[in-house]
């Protein structure tokens, strides 16, 4: 943009990914509320498991000074839905080509294992390339258990997952799929 005085102003945007997963939690938080509201499914963001240790006091609230992890956390999101447990994780990569497994702790592969054997339903919603994707358990799992990679190739996640659409009245329409993957149609 040219100014008086031949001054010239470039303007450049930053992209900020700092909070790329909470923007994903927070769609995954607006349909929950959406789901909720319709009384459509029962479904909640679990707290992170902390462990107290000092506590002030600021305008008559406690303020949390120091804290640990009480306990390996499972997976982030939990409920029912037609009368059956479900439970997810909301995963974020900037790989364009690549889902890297290290976003997915052991703990957490194993309970992934477990809600499966005890006949589940649990799945994960992978943000890659600017598109969200609901990847089922199972065919996560026959993944690793399949391969050598340290990482799910985009191609995979694309041909095996479920492509979620985002409305903005409904958020992210993951619930038709959790019909699908769990034979609930």
């Amino acid at each position: 943009m040219n100014y008086p005085n031949n001054l010239k102003k470039e303007f450049h945007k930053t992209i900020n990914y700092a909070n790329r997963g909470m923007d994903l939690e927070n769609i995954i938080n607006q349909t929950n509320e959406y789901l909720l509201e319709k009384d459509i499914a029962l479904i909640y963001k679990k707290p992170t498991p902390i462990g107290v240790v000092k506590v002030s006091y600021k305008d008559n609230k406690q303020i949390i000074d120091k804290a640990y992890f009480a306990y390996h956390s499972t997976l982030d999101y939990n409920g029912l839905y037609k009368g059956k447990y479900i439970e997810f994780d909301a995963k974020n990569t900037n790989s364009h080509t690549s889902f890297p497994l290290n976003n997915v702790h052991p703990h957490q592969i194993q309970h992934i294992r477990n809600v499966i054997k005890h006949n589940g339903i649990v799945f994960l919603i992978i943000r890659i390339n600017e598109e969200i994707y609901l990847l089922n358990g199972p065919d996560f799992i026959n993944y690793i258990d399949n391969n050598k990679r340290k990482s799910i190739p985009y191609e995979f996640i694309k041909n095996n997952g479920y492509l979620l659409e985002y409305n903005y009245i409904k958020g992210l329409d993951y619930i038709k799929y959790v019909d699908v993957i769990g034979g609930l149609l």
